[in-house]
Order: C-alpha cells, then sequence, then structure tokens
C-alpha cells in the first residue's frame, strides 16, 4: 500500500510539475539562414558585429546571439538568437540598432530564411 501511495504522489508530482513548467514563460530561440553577396561579406560582417554588439549591450531581453558561418561557406551565415520571450524579441526588431542593420545590409542579403525553434534544452557553461 504503502508503495502504491507512493507512486501515486510521483505520478501527481510530475503531472503538476509539467502543468507548472507549461505556464512558465519560455525563451524564444530562432535561427536564420542568411546567404550573403560574396562580394559584400566584408562590409556585412562589420554590419553584423555592430548589430550583435549593440543587442547585448543595449537590450536585457537579448539573451544570446551567435553568428557562425557554414565551413567551407563563408557567405552562408546562421545566427542563433534567443530572447527571454516573444516581446523581448519584439522590441529588438523596433530598436534603432536593428532597423540600421536592416536598411544597411538590405543589398547585401541574398536570401534570408527565419526557422522558429521549440526549446527543448538550452544550456550554457
Amino acid at each position: 500500500m504503502r508503495h502504491a501511495i507512493a507512486a501515486i504522489f510521483l505520478v501527481a508530482l510530475a503531472f503538476f510539475g509539467v502543468a507548472a513548467d507549461k505556464t512558465m514563460q519560455q525563451p524564444l530561440v530562432r535561427i536564420a539562414e542568411l546567404e550573403i553577396d560574396p562580394g559584400q561579406l566584408p562590409a556585412y560582417l562589420d554590419a553584423l558585429k555592430e548589430e550583435i554588439s549593440a543587442s547585448l549591450r543595449d537590450e536585457p531581453g537579448v539573451l544570446m546571439l551567435y553568428a557562425v558561418a557554414v565551413k567551407d561557406h563563408p557567405n552562408q551565415i546562421r545566427i542563433v538568437e534567443t530572447y527571454a520571450d516573444q516581446a523581448a524579441y519584439e522590441s529588438h526588431l523596433q530598436t534603432a540598432h536593428f532597423r540600421k542593420y536592416k536598411t544597411d545590409t538590405r543589398n547585401m542579403v541574398k536570401s534570408l530564411r527565419l526557422v522558429e525553434t521549440v526549446p527543448i534544452l538550452l544550456g550554457t557553461k
């Protein structure tokens, strides 16, 4: 009988724990896949560095921005973006530094694909 009560308790705890986790606001994680005009890559990288620096410095809701290039394809850029929540992302889109980045790079970016994600496990050391 004790084991049955303990098992019921553990099942209830797991159920209510999962329910509580679902009500908590999860970070928004997105991956931007860009192809940059190779002739404009140095100028693009300068603009990207400026935008990422300003975002991390000035926006508390921007938690992480990682920009990488696909190996052997330096003009294929991937940006992994993590925001505190949807509101932080929407606020980011309205900042002067992001609007400047979009304006300055609009003729450098040949293609842009935004990949929506569902966070499973986010960790850092």
